[in-house]
């Protein structure tokens, strides 16, 4: 079950075919030497492998849709150029939900009935994830988010769903309490978006805060279109010592901006999840009062001392600089928090069919029982942000977190959490639903 294209003894071949073929492109001239070089005719079928990418094109969820979609047709080129997935070459097929739990599942039913795909991936937004998924699980269709939600690892959707690019909230938390109780303080109070990703912050920090001898004070819901700020800020207790943020959508400079106005040269320490600035460019004047304060990085955004190979390579296949945004447009700031999860599932997709022996819709229920053998996945060119083990039984992926502080317009690592500080024990067993 080894997937032999994350070797990194055998990658340096694979990079410098990648690098060489980025080069090809960027003289022009790609297309006029890849026919012939691609042999999809030793499979029984050159016919596409179908993927149905449900993307936030529109909607709160819109800047990491566009980042994502980048990122899904960077890995499936690499993919492709070497040969597609048992000899077929993978279809990106692409249908935009709105960030509208409704459209989910809607996106999710066209997928299956009028493009027929073999499996869907890449929804990030868990209030569309848990819209949508009941959806693929009656369909019977393979798929695969990059939710960080724990709806997957919970048990509370089916056997067909899967989030294996990613770690979940709980795992994240519980990661990084210890740290944010031993540095910061450990009275905590939380501003979370009120719906299912907030809710996963809101039911596994205080716990975890607690297990560390802390206690949340105060819980802080605010709708996620939500546009000002200053009602909710008075209800944060004074003898808060720590606190802790999660903002989506495209109010965060307002959220930012009140916070400053609200606390002054005064205020508690600060830790926020990075979907708070994901996209946002840290050189924001408004931004200016975050610098000291820390944030959740799942990869970060700016390009560390120690960068390994795999980050440099992932960065140059997918257009971002050292600084996390375009290498067209300085300017525009991706997700790299978050973004890999894109990257490293469509990885598993070839992994898992290829496993499989996977040729046709017919084979979706090996594919399903590939999927939930895996075990692990090791660091290297498919697996960019680290090693990380997998559990077949929850069909949760469990990996490494950073936590970096913000040193003026930049954030640097100021802890790395293993796997292990992640992991936590689970009765869920989709393997024991029938396919």
């Amino acid at each position: 079950m080894t997937d032999k294209t994350a070797d990194p003894k055998s990658s340096l071949t694979r990079r410098s075919t990648l690098l060489g073929m980025g080069a090809a492109a960027g003289a022009g001239v790609i297309s006029s030497v890849s026919p012939g070089f691609v042999r999809y005719a030793q499979a029984q079928s050159s016919e596409p492998i179908k993927l149905g990418f449900e993307c936030h094109r529109t909607g709160i969820g819109a800047s990491y849709g566009r980042w994502y979609e980048r990122v899904a047709n960077a890995a499936v080129k690499i993919i492709n150029d070497e040969g597609g997935i048992n000899g077929r070459p993978i279809q990106l097929i692409v249908e935009d939900d709105g960030t509208d739990p409704k459209r989910g599942a809607e996106v999710v039913e066209k997928f299956a009935t009028q493009h027929k795909v073999d499996a869907v991936f890449g929804t990030l937004f868990s209030n569309v994830v848990v819209g949508a998924a009941p959806r693929a699980g009656e369909l019977k269709m393979p798929y695969l988010v990059v939710s960080e939600g724990t709806h997957v690892s919970s048990g509370s959707l089916n056997r067909y769903c899967f989030q294996p690019g990613i770690t979940d909230v709980r795992s994240q938390v519980i990661s990084m309490a210890p740290w944010i109780t031993k540095n910061l303080g450990k009275k905590v109070t939380m501003i979370y978006p009120d719906y299912a990703f907030g809710y996963d912050h809101r039911d596994n920090l205080p716990p975890a805060i607690k297990a560390q001898g802390g206690e949340v004070l105060e819980l802080i819901a605010v709708p996620p279109t939500e546009t000002s700020f200053t009602r909710y800020l008075p209800r944060i207790p004074s003898d808060t010592d720590v606190l802790y943020h999660i903002m989506v959508g495209p109010s965060v400079l307002t959220f930012v901006t009140e916070l400053g106005q609200f606390y002054g040269s005064q205020r508690p320490a600060i830790f926020g999840f990075m979907d708070s600035i994901e996209a946002v460019d840290l050189a924001t004047p408004q931004l200016g009062f975050l610098d000291g304060t820390y944030f959740w990085e799942g990869m970060p955004r700016y390009a560390q001392k120690d960068q390994s190979q795999w980050d440099k390579l992932y960065r140059a296949a997918v257009g971002v600089n050292e600084n996390g945004a375009s290498v067209k447009d300085p300017k525009d700031i991706s997700t790299y928090s978050h973004m890999f999860g894109v990257w490293e599932t469509l990885f598993v997709i070839k992994q898992a069919m290829q496993a499989a022996g996977y040729s046709g819709p017919q084979d979706k229920a090996k594919f399903i029982e590939a999927l939930e053998a895996i075990q692990k996945f090791d660091e290297g060119r498919d697996h960019p942000q680290g090693d990380k083990i997998f559990n077949g039984k929850n069909h949760q992926a469990y990996g490494h977190q950073n936590i970096s502080k913000v040193n003026g317009t930049r954030l640097d690592v100021v802890h790395r959490t293993s796997i292990e500080d992640g992991m936590y024990e689970s009765k869920t067993d989709y393997t024991k639903m029938s396919l």
